[in-house]
C-alpha cells in the first residue's frame, strides 16, 4: 500500500524543500506501506528538482503558473497512493506523523480523512502550539467542522495543512478548489460534510512561519478576497451537506 504526499512550490519555498525531504525520510511507516512525494512546482523555474536528492520516491513535475489549488490537483493527477497526505513545502512532518494517519485510516471504516495537531516552527527553530484550542483526539463527525467555522468568523477548528484524506474522496470531491487563497480549507470543508474524520491529539506538523510564507502576506486576508472565498467554500459545503442528505 501507498500513501501519496502531495507538495506545490513556488518560488520562494524551494529552500525548504530539503527540510520537508528530511522530515519525510524519518517516517517509519506499518509493514507493507510506502510514501511517494508528488513535488508539483507552480510554474516552470526549473529549479525544484536541483533542490531535491535523486529519490525514486521523489516525482516532481512542472506546469503552468495557476496557484496552489492548481498544483494540488495536478500532482494528485500523477499519484497513485491510496491516500493523499498534504504536506506544504515550507513544513516538515513530526515523527510518525504518517503512521498514526495510516493506522486511523486502515483500522476505522468509518472514517475517511484525518487532521493533527499542529506546531509553528519559528525562524529562530523553537516551537510553539497552534495559536487557537484544537478539539478532543477523536471522531469528528459531519457537520462538525462546517459548524464551527460558520460560528467562528471563517476559522476552522483543525488545521488544513495537516489534511490526509482517502484518495477517492479526493476525487469524488473534485479535489483542491480552484481558488487563489483558501484552497486547502476547501477541501476539507466538502470533505468533512459528506464523510466522518478523525483528529489525531498528537501534533503532525511543524508548521514554519516565516516572512514569504502565502499566509503570511497582506493579500492573504485583504477582505474584497477574502470574504468571497470563504463565502464560496462555504456555500460549497453547504450544497454537499444538502446533497448527502438527499441520497
Amino acid at each position: 500500500m501507498k500513501i501519496s504526499v502531495i507538495t506545490p512550490v513556488h518560488p520562494p519555498s524551494i529552500p525548504y524543500l530539503a527540510s520537508a525531504y528530511e522530515s519525510l525520510c524519518l517516517q517509519e511507516l506499518p509493514d507493507g506501506w510506502t510514501w511517494e512525494w508528488l513535488v508539483q512546482e507552480d510554474g516552470r523555474t526549473g529549479k525544484v528538482a536541483d533542490a531535491l536528492p535523486a529519490d525514486p520516491r521523489i516525482r516532481v513535475a512542472t506546469g503552468r503558473p495557476g496557484g496552489p489549488g492548481v498544483a494540488r490537483n495536478m500532482a494528485m493527477a500523477r499519484s497513485d497512493g491510496a491516500l493523499l497526505r498534504v504536506l506544504d513545502a515550507d513544513d516538515q512532518l513530526t515523527s510518525g506523523a504518517l503512521a498514526r494517519e495510516i493506522d486511523a485510516l486502515t483500522n476505522r471504516a468509518d472514517v475517511s480523512w484525518t487532521t493533527s495537531s499542529v506546531l509553528d516552527l519559528m525562524p529562530d527553530g523553537s516551537t510553539v502550539g497552534w495559536q487557537h484550542a484544537d478539539p478532543p483526539g477523536g471522531k469528528l463527525r459531519r457537520t462538525d467542522v462546517l459548524g464551527y467555522f460558520q460560528q467562528n468568523n471563517y476559522r476552522l477548528p483543525v488545521h488544513p495543512a495537516t489534511l490526509c484524506i482517502r484518495r477517492e474522496l479526493a476525487l469524488a470531491l473534485g479535489g483542491w478548489m480552484a481558488l487563489p487563497g483558501g484552497e486547502d480549507t476547501g477541501l476539507l470543508l466538502a470533505a468533512s460534510v459528506v464523510a466522518d474524520g478523525f483528529f489525531i491529539a498528537e501534533p503532525g506538523l511543524l508548521y514554519r512561519k516565516h516572512p514569504d510564507q502565502i499566509t503570511g502576506q497582506a493579500n492573504w486576508t485583504e477582505p474584497s478576497e477574502w470574504l468571497p472565498r470563504m463565502q464560496l467554500i462555504e456555500a460549497r459545503a453547504l450544497a454537499l451537506g444538502d446533497l448527502w442528505k438527499q441520497l
